[in-house]
């Protein structure tokens, strides 16, 4: 891969949280404790229910996570231009966890978070918020911009069955990265981290949704259709690479520096995080999407039960459905849009553009790591989909592996 040219680096240069959720210790305990929520639960509406007699306010509040929109705001304020809602927009949200268990009592209470709509990842959170009724159902007659332009990939996901209360803001690969300079061959698959020849230099992820996906799909089991024995089975391949010494350590998202200076040859790894790390050292390190396959996983843009403009809130969730907008946002944030136009978009720009300009956002259309081919995409797969009863058996099973 080559070096990511300086002009494109709008915020990729800067260090970003992680975008996905790593479940330590802290996080397990909330999540055997879900089952003493149950009671908390709010009154499943339907979508008529909720959007009956519901106007716009001309205002919304929106939580994001950091430099996740660039520091002028610019498709906030063609929104307002476009609607005249006014956006109140707060970086509101450093970790799922924490944004979840700061907002989670009030949304227990029926009271407004501040926020009419939010930002957070596939994973328990979310499992928890659905399992709750804790968000609005959408009304998809609101959002003709994501019925054309949205990704079929992005349309019917596992963890949201059919978007009812959830749509992608940007998204990421879970693949493989392996260094060149200790590795000597081509890497191809989910079974080269299993490989006695890299004893002690394998990166696996901590996460137990993460964990799960690679050690279902080494078998051809689709996490999405997965069920307890073949989670005990992926148990069973995971304690067999960890007793064997091939994985070195269990990472959350301080892999990439051990992978850069050799302690790790290998790993599963973050798209983003490879393409940051080109960018910003100068290193070739490689990201493959495995043959066996690997996950795509999502940040997803939701409306709180509770929100005081949620119609206005809905229509800047379709707004930035609108091609040129998501390729607006690709170009800051260089995450995998849902919406496959906004690739024509960026070449279409990078036609008429000259100098580094144009050369960074040629590199940015060409890379599989922001616009994944077709065939890459036949190779990812949703998270294992959790309701709460399972959600407890299923991360225990897997973080006595990865928390051992």
């Amino acid at each position: 891969m080559s070096r990511t040219d300086p002009a494109l680096l709008r915020g990729l240069t800067r260090t970003r949280p992680s975008r996905r959720t790593v479940l330590g210790a802290s996080a397990l305990a909330m999540v055997l404790s879900a089952c003493g929520v149950r009671g908390q639960a709010a009154e499943e509406l339907s979508g008529a229910d909720f959007w009956e007699g519901k106007e716009s306010s001309g205002k919304l509040s929106f939580a994001n996570w950091p430099l996740y929109m660039d520091a002028e705001r610019t498709q906030l304020k063609e929104f307002t231009e476009a609607t005249g809602i006014e956006v109140d927009y707060d970086e509101a949200v450093a970790e799922n966890k924490s944004f979840f268990g700061k907002v989670r009592p009030k949304l227990a209470d029926g009271d407004s978070i501040g926020y009419d709509l939010m930002v957070l990842s596939t994973g328990v959170e979310l499992t928890e918020l659905m399992a709750l009724n804790y968000l609005a159902p959408l009304d998809h007659m609101k959002m003709p911009n994501f019925d054309a332009y949205a990704g079929q990939r992005y349309k019917n996901a596992t963890y949201d069955q059919g978007n009812r209360f959830t749509v992608p803001y940007a998204s990421g690969i879970t693949g493989i990265a392996y260094n060149p300079k200790y590795v000597d061959r081509e890497i191809t698959g989910i079974a080269d981290l299993w490989d006695p020849e890299f004893k002690g230099k394998v990166g696996m992820m901590a996460d137990a949704q993460e964990a799960s996906n690679f050690a279902l799909l080494l078998d051809g089991v689709e996490p999405g259709g997965s069920g307890k024995k073949d989670w005990e089975k992926a148990v069973s391949r995971l304690e067999e690479q960890r007793e064997a010494g091939i994985v070195r350590r269990y990472y959350e998202q301080d892999y990439i520096q051990p992978l850069t200076n050799g302690d790790l040859w290998i790993s599963m790894a973050w798209s983003g995080d490879v393409f940051q790390q080109n960018a910003e050292e100068g290193t070739e390190l490689e990201f493959i999407v495995p043959e066996e396959g690997g996950t795509l996983w999502s940040d997803l843009m939701m409306i709180p039960y509770t929100a005081k403009n949620p119609v206005d809130a809905i229509m800047l969730m379709d707004f930035l459905y609108e091609p040129r907008i998501a390729a607006g946002l690709t170009e800051y944030i260089n995450f995998i849009p849902p919406v496959p136009e906004a690739h024509q978009e960026i070449k279409e720009k990078a036609e008429a553009a000259s100098g580094d300009e144009k050369e960074a956002l040629e590199e940015l259309a060409d890379s599989p790591l922001v616009f994944p081919s077709d065939e890459d995409y036949t190779r990812l797969h949703d998270y294992v989909p959790l309701g709460a009863a399972e959600l407890k058996e299923f991360t225990s099973m897997f973080l006595a592996v990865t928390q051992a």
